[in-house]
């Protein structure tokens, strides 16, 4: 098994990808959902039946197969690579991906209230949990390239400076774009 390792870990960096396209693209699509419900009545219904139709492609087709393949190759080279697990940065990583998991079943009863059409968030609230992808990708990526834990910390003070950043950049976007809807 050991040398395919080269292969497993290509397909589980691709759908690591993919995975991570449809976690941040699916509130995107929710965002765009939440919104369409301000326009006419008419319109509003035959956006939501279209968001419907690529929440459910992206889901269905792309985000759920790639969570469960990257889930299956990741156990492969652990298997192949067992001392991993003797690793204290592995264990604060697979602690990240344990949260990532958790996000991406949370982000399913999103899903499955936006098809029902029983939401209840906002879109500026959906933009804040988008960027919960985002801080979970950084602490795997950096862990999985250092694989260091005890470097965890300064990621942590990285991660709280990123997620400042991120909180302030939505605060900027909201405040252009209601001043390009003031204008308009």
């Amino acid at each position: 098994m050991a040398e395919y390792y080269n292969y497993i870990k290509s397909l589980h960096l691709i759908f690591v990808i993919t995975w991570f396209a449809g976690l941040f693209y699916m509130p995107r699509l929710f965002i765009y959902h939440i919104e369409s419900k301000d326009k006419p009545k008419a319109a509003a219904d035959a956006l939501a039946s279209q968001f419907r139709i690529m929440e459910r492609r992206l889901w269905n087709i792309i985000t759920w197969p790639s969570a469960v393949l990257c889930t299956l190759t990741a156990l492969m080279l652990l298997h192949i690579m067992p001392d991993w697990l003797y690793q204290p940065w592995m264990w604060v990583k697979l602690g990240f991906v344990v949260l990532l998991i958790v996000y991406h079943l949370v982000m399913h009863l999103m899903y499955l209230e936006f098809q029902r059409e029983a939401y209840k968030y906002t879109s500026q609230y959906m933009r804040i949990w988008n960027e919960g992808a985002t801080m979970i990708l950084f602490a795997v990526v950096f862990l999985a390239i250092l694989k260091n834990a005890i470097d965890w910390i300064y990621g942590l003070v990285g991660m709280v400076v990123l997620a400042a950043l991120i909180m302030l950049g939505i605060k900027v976007y909201k405040m252009v774009r209601e001043r390009e809807e003031a204008d308009s």
